[in-house]
C-alpha cells in the first residue's frame, strides 16, 4: 500500500529515520506519504524528504487502521512450533525493502527448544543488508515481540550477527523475483 496524495499527521507522533535508527518526532499537520505498510507498521516520506518508519500502534496519527493489530498473530496449534516461529518470522519486514526479512536472507539460525517448565524457546540470530544500517534494534524488538506472539514460545532471544556478510546470494527466488533481481 503506497499513497500518492499526501497523509496529514493527525497527532503528535514518534517515528525512527530510516536507516539510521534515530528517534524523531513527527508533527500535527504535517505531511506525510505512505510508502510501506508492512509487518505491523508504517514507513513513509516526510514533506521534508526523510524516511521514517512509524509503530502500528500510532496508525491513528496518520488516519490509518492499527497495523500491528492486524497483523495475525500465529496462536493456534496449525504446525509444529517451529513451523509457526517461521511463519511469524515471514511476518517482519525491514521498512525499506517490500520483502520478509526470511526471503531476504536476513534470518540466519532459528532454534526452537522446549523449556523444562513447559513451553518453548525460540532463539534467532539475523543481519541487515548493510552494516551501517540503524536499524537493528528496530528489527530486533519487532522480531522478538512476534516470537512471543506465537503459542507455546514463553522466551525469545534475538541477535544481531555480521559474520557472513550478507549479499543478495541468500535472497530467496521468490524476493529476488519480486525485486527485479534475476
Amino acid at each position: 500500500m503506497t499513497t500518492d496524495k499526501p497523509i496529514t499527521v493527525k497527532r503528535d507522533c514518534a517515528a525512527v529515520l530510516v536507516p539510521s535508527g534515530e528517534p524523531l518526532s513527527l508533527r500535527s499537520g504535517s505531511q506525510v506519504w505512505l510508502t510501506q505498510a508492512l509487518g505491523g507498521g508504517y514507513t513513509v516520506m516526510t514533506d521534508h524528504g526523510y524516511t521514517v518508519r512509524i509503530d502500528g500502534r500510532d496508525g491513528d496519527a496518520l488516519g490509518l487502521t492499527d497495523a500491528a493489530s492486524s497483523v495475525t498473530p500465529t496462536t493456534g496449534d496449525i504446525g509444529s512450533v517451529q513451523e509457526r516461529v517461521w511463519q511469524q518470522l515471514r511476518s517482519c519486514f525491514d521498512p525499506e525493502i517490500p520483502v520478509n526479512i526470511v526471503d531476504l536472507g536476513l534470518i540466519y539460525d532459528c532454534q526452537v527448544e522446549p523449556l523444562p517448565d513447559g513451553g518453548h524457546k525460540a532463539s534467532v540470530q539475523f543481519t541487515l543488508t548493510a552494516q551501517g544500517c540503524g536499524m537493528g534494534e528496530i528489527l530486533k524488538s519487532d522480531i522478538r515481540r512476534k516470537l512471543l506472539e506465537v503459542s507455546d514460545v514463553r522466551e525469545a532471544a534475538v541477535e544481531l550477527v555480521w559474520d557472513p556478510p550478507w549479499s543478495q546470494s541468500r535472497m530467496s527466488v521468490e524476493a529476488k523475483h519480486q525485486l527485479g533481481i534475476e
